[in-house]
């Protein structure tokens, strides 16, 4: 109950709320690396992934790499890149989209070969060609696997961000090392709840496009085969 009380009082204490060390600035430097992050993995992944699965070419060598991508270290990622580039924002979003690139690559690479030969074979008897048959069926189908690849992705890159604060920079991470630092529990708690509760902000942002960006049928489909 002491340290409830003393992280209730963090939270109340004005000081928290104001200035370039406070929690609406460290929040706002936390969501902008997140997403820079996330959308350079998403202009990156995303097309790979509609290109191996539509046309079966790289499949193997795309899952390979994803895989392999997803046993690095991020933290050894990060400071590899700080060593080369030097401390500040370059090496922070390089380990951050490196980390969120495997699950939407593999999903949206999945989504697409998962997409019924029947389907296809309707659309082709239909005239449609190429990017139609990519764009027109086979992207709306496998839109719900594409947007779980991407909420996995954006929960970890959330968590994951608060290594910004070790080389240097801001985020929500400055509460987490600063208060190990410091030997404050309190504000090591602070930081983490902060972070969980964005982690969770951004579960349900996806929820929410879920819901407008997929067609009734197919979000009672993919609840189904869950």
């Amino acid at each position: 109950m002491d340290i409830l009380n003393e992280l209730l009082a963090w939270f109340g204490d004005p000081a928290q709320w104001s200035g370039p060390a406070g929690i609406p600035a460290r929040l706002g430097e936390h969501v902008y690396y997140s997403l820079l992050g996330l959308l350079i993995a998403a202009v990156i992944a995303v097309p790979i992934g509609l290109y191996t699965g539509h046309t079966g070419v790289g499949g193997f060598l795309t899952a390979s790499l994803a895989n392999f991508a997803r046993a690095l270290p991020t933290i050894g990622v990060l400071f590899l890149i700080v060593l080369a580039a030097g401390i500040g924002l370059v090496p922070v979003v390089a380990a951050l989209v490196a980390l969120a690139v495997p699950p939407i690559l593999v999903n949206t690479h999945e989504g697409v070969r998962g997409v019924e030969p029947r389907l296809r074979d309707a659309a082709l008897g239909m005239g449609m060609r190429g990017r139609e048959v990519l764009f027109g069926l086979e992207l709306p189908v496998a839109l719900p696997l594409v947007l779980i690849g991407m909420r996995t992705a954006a929960v970890q890159v959330v968590a994951t961000a608060t290594i910004a604060a070790y080389v240097g920079v801001g985020g929500l991470g400055r509460y987490i090392v600063d208060g190990q630092a410091r030997q404050d529990l309190t504000m090591m708690l602070g930081g983490s709840v902060l972070v969980v509760a964005l982690a969770v902000v951004s579960t349900l942002l996806f929820a929410g496009l879920r819901r407008v960006l997929v067609a009734p049928g197919l979000r009672a489909e993919s609840a189904a085969a869950r």
